[in-house]
């Protein structure tokens, strides 16, 4: 009998369409420019028109298909609306989300309100507008949450951030069971600090720095391409069975 060997699923998105939210900069765009090129048709969500038809531009440019939806996806209505008027994505990177750290004591009302706005209201509304035209159409689909390795740890001056991103690891579980019979995959990533322009400046305190790099056990900062093949990983074929979880790019800080 001739050794049966197993076959490897394709990591390519050709014809697949993806939609990245926050895709202007850092690691929307980084995730944007990931799916284009492993043949996905992307569109580029954000707030700043002109950041975004740059960013786009740049990946058409490589001869690669993609457009833009300007949206504030704080505001739920609008952003219904606007998913529910495109073709169904095949894809979506919920990776709008802010952080406004502070020593717990000093939280203010008005700033865990804007960080739950985005990080938890948007990504849950964003998500279910994608997965409600995937069901329409009887379409499978990958919904990856952008979360955090602080949605499975915690840390100092970052109580409103913890409470966001362990929210987040808990809808996404449940929507996961939810949405499994539909063949709609969703999952988080969860990376530790990735050098981006929202994270630098947290970096310029030299404290700060010393004791991240401390943490993060492969002793250096993330950058944004160790996370687009994690990306393009959970997008694909190729985690096909892979749903209701996290995966934890995060140099080790977690393992401890």
């Amino acid at each position: 009998m001739p050794v049966e060997l197993a076959r490897t699923p394709s990591f390519r998105l050709d014809g697949k369409r993806a939609l990245v939210t926050g895709a202007g900069r850092g690691l929307g765009l980084a995730a944007a420019s990931a799916l284009a090129d492993a043949g996905a048709h992307v569109t580029l969500t954000a707030r700043t028109k002109a950041e975004i038809e740059e960013a786009a531009a740049a990946i058409r440019a490589r001869g690669q298909p993609a457009d833009t939806l300007p949206l504030d996806v704080r505001d739920v209505e609008a952003t219904k609306s606007a998913v529910a008027r495109q073709e169904p994505f095949d894809i979506l990177v919920n990776n709008a989300g802010t952080n406004k750290p502070a020593p717990f004591v000093d939280v203010k009302v008005e700033d865990f309100d804007f960080v739950f706005s985005l990080n938890v209201r948007a990504a849950y509304f964003v998500a279910q507008a994608v997965a409600r035209r995937l069901v329409e159409a009887k379409r499978p689909g990958s919904i990856i949450n952008m979360s955090s390795q602080m949605g499975h740890v915690g840390g100092p001056t970052r109580t409103v951030y913890c409470a966001t991103k362990h929210a987040m690891e808990g809808f996404t579980k449940a929507m996961a069971i939810e949405l499994a019979p539909h063949q709609i995959r969703v999952n988080t990533l969860a990376p530790t600090f990735i050098e981006t322009p929202m994270t630098r400046p947290f970096f310029q305190n030299q404290a700060f720095r010393e004791d991240t790099l401390k943490r993060i056990k492969l002793g250096r900062l993330g950058q944004l391409e160790d996370l687009t093949g994690a990306i393009v990983f959970l997008a694909s074929d190729a985690s096909a069975l892979m749903t209701g979880t996290s995966m934890v790019v995060d140099g080790g800080w977690t393992a401890e």
